[in-house]
């Protein structure tokens, strides 16, 4: 009803892009499922299954079954396979997208002459679900935009595919990550695209789709257009969600080893940081408390994620056993345990109620499982403490001082296992 009030809005076309490596067909399927049960006309959708060269052995079973059961749902379907070892290329995500992105425009949209500005590009994970009525939220937004050209949109991640199946520490991280970038989403000045995101195809363009030597590319292209456009351009939250699977692999023990790279590939993000501040420096044309604004934000918020949880560890007891006898018998010795419990505990009411958040967030618990699996799941809340510590700010640490040490890392894919079974997405 609200895209109505716009005469052109059937004139906008969804470039849907879903880089994969090995996952398998199952999770692919119901991606491109969810698709399907969108509202907005399947006629004006482009999907592109970007797969990996070096992967064709694993996956040309799923590229086959995908074309044969999908090939004429779309306005188009196209399947790349991104070359491997080109020149100057990371293998990962970010060249994979960038291979698939530019051969949709070579075969699809130069060849029927759509225009540019009329193409959003989706960017998502090969596990990312859409709700029903993504498209047409994203329109919305991008009407209503004030430069919708130099604006990327970013929707909600829930991690809530196979979140029934996933270990409690798992579980746990995944609505962390949730509601820390539903959080995000009320500061849009501040905003920077992260995972599964939308952008303006023309902004794409202008860039010339540098995404191919990052790991952070989600991030990266953001700084590139940032830069390109003077400073001219921001990320728009469209408060609609989009879900993603939980980390779950074989046994809880690959699991947990999984969780800890995940966030050391999410924590490599502070490679960012040297990118951006050359960027400040050579361009003159952003206003300088932009930079500041953004610079801080993005510094102080990668040095919290590696020591804040470490900090609240130690520094209630620390200074108590360093200090020895002079500082024991000091008033603030004496406050120090009183005030530290004091904190911890008012902090409790925010676990508490992150807690009773998450039920809502929950889908449709599976028959097999009975209903104490919701008491586990808020019990689980109780180990954020813990976790924050072994798979927040330990991997975060390895990170920044193996970028510290030049001993860098490839782009790891995250393992994606899961039962098969038809996930509801219509909650």
């Amino acid at each position: 009803e609200k895209l109505n009030e716009f005469e052109n809005w059937q004139d906008i076309y969804h470039l849907v892009v879903f880089p994969m490596y090995e996952e398998p067909l199952g999770i692919v399927r119901e991606s491109f499922l969810a698709l399907l049960k969108t509202d907005y006309p399947k006629d004006k959708i482009i999907v592109v299954l970007g797969l990996e060269g070096r992967a064709r052995q694993e996956t040309e079973r799923t590229a086959r079954e995908i074309e044969k059961e999908f090939g004429g749902k779309f306005f188009k379907l196209l399947i790349t396979w991104h070359p491997d070892s080109l020149p100057g290329e990371i293998a990962g995500h970010g060249s994979n997208e960038t291979w698939a992105t530019k051969q949709a425009k070579e075969q699809i949209i130069d060849k029927l002459g759509i225009a540019q500005e009329n193409v959003i590009v989706s960017s998502f994970d090969a596990d990312c679900q859409v709700f029903p009525k993504y498209f047409g939220c994203l329109v919305w937004h991008y009407f209503v935009s004030k430069k919708a050209l130099r604006t990327s949109y970013q929707p909600i991640p829930l991690y809530i595919n196979n979140i029934w199946q996933a270990p409690l520490f798992s579980q746990i991280f995944s609505f962390s990550s949730t509601f820390w970038h539903t959080m995000n989403q009320e500061r849009p000045d501040k905003l920077i695209s992260f995972s599964s995101h939308a952008i303006p195809f023309k902004a794409l363009l202008d860039v010339d789709f540098k995404q191919t030597n990052v790991i952070s590319d989600d991030s990266r292209i953001f700084w590139q257009c940032f830069f390109k456009y003077g400073g001219d351009y921001r990320v728009q939250p469209i408060y609609y969600p989009v879900s993603m699977d939980a980390n779950v692999s074989k046994n809880i023990f690959r699991t947990a080893l999984n969780v800890y790279r995940q966030q050391k590939r999410w924590a490599w993000g502070a490679a960012e940081i040297p990118y951006f501040l050359f960027g400040f420096l050579k361009n003159k044309k952003i206003p300088l408390l932009k930079k500041l604004s953004l610079g801080f934000e993005v510094i102080e918020g990668h040095f919290s994620w590696a020591l804040a949880p470490l900090l609240i560890f130690l520094l209630g007891w620390l200074p108590l056993l360093v200090g020895g006898q002079e500082f024991s018998q000091t008033l603030l010795s004496y406050n120090l345990p009183r005030t530290t419990s004091f904190i911890l505990t008012f902090s409790m009411f925010g676990l508490v109620f992150s807690a009773y958040l998450s039920f809502f967030l929950l889908p449709s618990k599976p028959q097999e499982y009975g209903k104490w699996r919701y008491f586990v799941f808020g019990l689980g809340w109780f180990l954020v403490p813990v976790s924050m510590i072994f798979f927040s700010a330990l991997p975060a640490l390895d990170a920044q001082t193996r970028l510290m040490l030049g001993k860098y890392i490839n782009f790891w894919p995250t393992e994606k296992v899961r039962k098969s079974r038809a996930i509801s997405i219509n909650k």
